[in-house]
């Protein structure tokens, strides 16, 4: 990836700074906060934060993320994140072509960027958050308080996901 800093430590090595992943992070946390949809530090924040980094980060196929185009990839995200999308899979589409590439490389230093979106990653589909079960209506009523109704466990990556897209349209 192009986007990649470096800096010289005392010994002469060279720090690697994963800029891509961190720039997307980034992106994604101001779309949430914007949206205010959420409390910075509750875990659904770090699941709509998740999902759209992971989403901002794999959409950049040109290895050029820059803060100019970021109002004109809010299309692209809306798309790759609406409810009828096949995310979930795209997501592992994008990963597997990222570390087939950086494995072609033939670099001995590890991908900063793409080890941050695979733990990003496995979070998101490890980590599961109670949440209201909005297949379920009691007694055919609709809930009316937040507390209300049943709830069920849900991989993070499956309320995070629509948080992102509401985040987006917010903004």
């Amino acid at each position: 990836m192009l986007h990649r800093g470096h800096e010289n430590t005392d010994g002469g090595g060279e720090l690697t700074v994963p800029m891509a992943w961190l720039y997307a992070e980034y992106i994604a946390d101001e779309l949430l906060r914007t949206g205010d949809l959420m409390p910075p530090t509750s875990f659904e924040f770090r699941a709509g934060r998740d999902a759209l980094a992971l989403t901002i980060f794999l959409s950049d196929t040109e290895g050029e993320l820059s803060g100019i185009r970021v109002v004109t990839q809010l299309e692209t995200w809306l798309s790759l994140t609406a409810y009828d999308q096949p995310w979930q899979e795209w997501v592992r589409e994008r990963l597997a072509e990222l570390a087939a590439r950086a494995a072609q490389s033939g670099r001995p230093a590890p991908d900063l960027d793409l080890d941050l979106a695979e733990e990003a990653w496995r979070w998101l589909q490890e980590t599961e958050l109670l949440a209201p079960d909005l297949n379920a209506v009691p007694g055919g009523a609709p809930v009316v308080g937040e507390d209300e109704g049943p709830k069920v466990w849900t991989p993070a990556w499956q309320l995070g996901l629509p948080l992102g897209h509401l985040a987006i349209h917010l903004f």
